[in-house]
């Protein structure tokens, strides 16, 4: 049998699109049959019997689901065969995920016959809920297939020091525990390729009824790994390990349980204590405490919000402690993944676009110098072309730093003076002060930018950072008008590390960071704070802690203020142009569609 992931058939994120690419069951059994009847007669094959796990878009009852179906195609002498249709339980909806604004929950988990016994399936949010494989094993699954949809996240070194981003090691554990506890095979399947800029990271696994991987595909790529299973493992592992046995026989109690949970009734503390009287202590009775652990100085935000200079030993104590623990991921990028990843991304998305060459606005910066190694990796020197674009008060260290850069990677390159066309308008408007001058620049070499692009059939990539994203610092449809961007969800400091193992020169990794719009001007000094302060409070904010919640860890007051304010001033620069909604088919609203659909 060969399994695939979940909407292998039309891609996952495709929003409003579903209406429009979901079928049936019966009309996917009956095209996968003849599609693998006319590939086994153009390979001078006969055909055999072939079991298929697939995940698509289904159309049942005039109703759209998130499926998967187990079908045998083949058959000599009849039609295909659907041995079931699993319809996605859990549909994630926050985050980056709208599911179920598009499709109909599931409320059924079953297992099924197949020509080689029991199986279930479960599509990737299913599989996050240990009650799912439970009940697979309960109704007697041998094998447990998942199928997923599941984009990378978490561009961090992985403690079990095997390749992949943060996201792969968490399916992992998944996956290994629903095999692990019920002495069940897991089979999953996982996309690649890249959506909307969320790239499908594949790593699909096999695991023993042990929770050991018995193979492994690689991360990114697109790949068909073969295994032979024995499932008399079942026999072995739940013999060393006889917990789904276990819970066979506690299932009555566990299902009392649930009832008495779910009907909310009082529960009584019941033990013998000292005297008698200890007894019948509700549970749920507040006021006291065991005194086993020591209760620390209570801070209040009104004292942490005027200068956090604290003169008690213990509250700094406690303050420290309460920024080590429990914070977001670390900053630290695992570099070669990353380069790896923003690579392929860039390959996909120009792929799609129908593009070959690149085009990188070269400033002698850091965030352009890494766009223009990513796109060279990428794509080849050949096919990446800079473009230098002055202003007669641009800094001298601009122009050598990118010719740097393009010496580096032997890439092509044009330098086009802007001076001419910037000062032909302003010339019109003597009293432009410096931000608008710089504004001016920036638009005019996005023009510049889009004409080339024109010309040479290059698409233009975008440089901008996730800082500057996120302070609105940047010039709105200037530099952040290229359509791709491979930087843009980087913080500062992690295209610093980023440009490091690339290579990028020293010179160019180590001076301050400017625009370069105006002379002497520095993009800290602009921001108020450092790089590094600005991208860990960020980043902190952007993971679900308040202001508040910071500066009881320890974070300045002041620097918590100036990037709160700057983060919530500049929400509209991040989207497209407010149009007034008059119809039940507004675009971006209503009628939804991915970029890449």
């Amino acid at each position: 049998m060969i399994q695939f992931p979940e909407t292998a058939l039309s891609g996952y994120f495709v929003e409003g699109g579903v209406r429009e690419l979901a079928c049936t069951a019966g009309a996917l059994a009956n095209d996968l049959d003849d599609a693998y009847r006319a590939a086994c007669v153009e390979l001078d094959r006969v055909p055999s019997t072939v079991d298929v796990v697939i995940g698509f878009y289904e159309r049942w009852r005039d109703t759209l689901f998130n499926s998967a179906a187990y079908i045998t195609i083949g058959l000599p002498d009849g039609p295909p065969i659907i041995r079931h249709v699993h319809r996605k339980n859990y549909l994630p909806t926050y985050g980056l995920f709208d599911e179920e604004r598009f499709v109909e929950r599931g409320t059924s988990l079953r297992a099924f016959e197949t020509p080689w016994g029991r199986a279930a399936m479960l599509i990737c949010e299913d599989a996050w809920h240990s009650l799912s494989g439970t009940i697979a094993a309960l109704d007697d699954a041998k094998v447990v297939f998942v199928l997923s949809a599941a984009p990378a996240r978490g561009p961090y070194a992985r403690e079990d020091g095997v390749p992949g981003p943060a996201s792969v090691a968490r399916w992992e554990r998944l996956v290994r525990d629903i095999a692990d506890e019920h002495g069940v095979y897991t089979a999953f399947s996982n996309l690649v390729g890249t959506e909307g800029g969320k790239r499908f990271f594949g790593s699909s696994l096999i695991v023993g009824p042990s929770g050991d991987i018995r193979v492994r595909a690689p991360v990114w790529d697109e790949h068909l790994v073969v295994a032979t299973v024995d499932l008399d493992d079942l026999v072995r592992a739940r013999t060393d390990s006889p917990l789904l046995a276990d819970l066979r026989v506690a299932l009555p109690h566990v299902l009392e349980q649930l009832r008495v949970v779910r009907a909310r009734e009082p529960e009584r503390l019941e033990y013998d204590g000292p005297e008698p009287a200890a007894a019948d202590l509700l549970l749920d009775a507040r006021g006291f405490h065991t005194g086993e652990y020591a209760i620390p100085p209570e801070l209040t935000v009104s004292d942490a919000t005027s200068d956090m200079s604290f003169a008690a030993d213990d509250i700094a104590v406690t303050r420290v402690t309460l920024r080590e623990q429990g914070g977001p991921p670390s900053l630290t990028l695992d570099a070669e993944l990353t380069e790896q990843w923003l690579t392929g991304f860039l390959r996909e998305e120009f792929a799609r676009r129908g593009y070959q060459k690149a085009l990188v606005g070269l400033s002698g910066g850091l965030d352009s110098a890494v766009t223009a190694y990513l796109a060279a990796r990428a794509f080849g020197a050949e096919n990446v072309m800079a473009v230098r674009m002055p202003y007669r008060t641009s800094g001298a260290d601009s122009l050598a730093h990118a010719q740097l850069v393009i010496d580096a990677l032997g890439i092509d390159e044009r330098t086009v003076d802007i001076s001419p066309a910037v000062d032909g308008y302003l010339t019109a408007e003597p009293d432009a002060d410096p931000a608008r001058r710089g504004n001016v620049m920036s638009r005019l070499r996005m023009i510049t930018l889009f004409d080339l692009s024109a010309k040479y059939h290059a698409l233009p990539l975008g440089t901008g950072n996730k800082t500057e994203r996120l302070f609105g610092y940047y010039t709105w449809h200037g530099d952040d008008s290229p359509p791709v961007n491979p930087i843009g969800d980087l913080y500062k400091t992690q295209v610093q590390q980023l440009a490091r193992h690339l290579g990028v020169p020293a010179v160019i990794i180590d001076k301050p960071p400017t625009a370069d719009l105006i002379e002497g001007q520095t993009d800290e000094s602009d921001l108020g704070i450092s790089y590094a302060k600005a991208d860990e409070l960020l980043h902190w904010l952007l993971s679900g802690w308040s202001a508040e919640a910071l500066i009881l860890r320890g974070f300045r007051a002041a620097d918590v203020k100036l990037v709160r304010t700057r983060l919530d001033g500049t929400h509209w620069k991040r989207r497209g142009p407010s149009v007034a909604l008059l119809s039940n088919t507004a675009i971006g609203e209503s009628y939804l569609r991915p970029v890449d659909y």
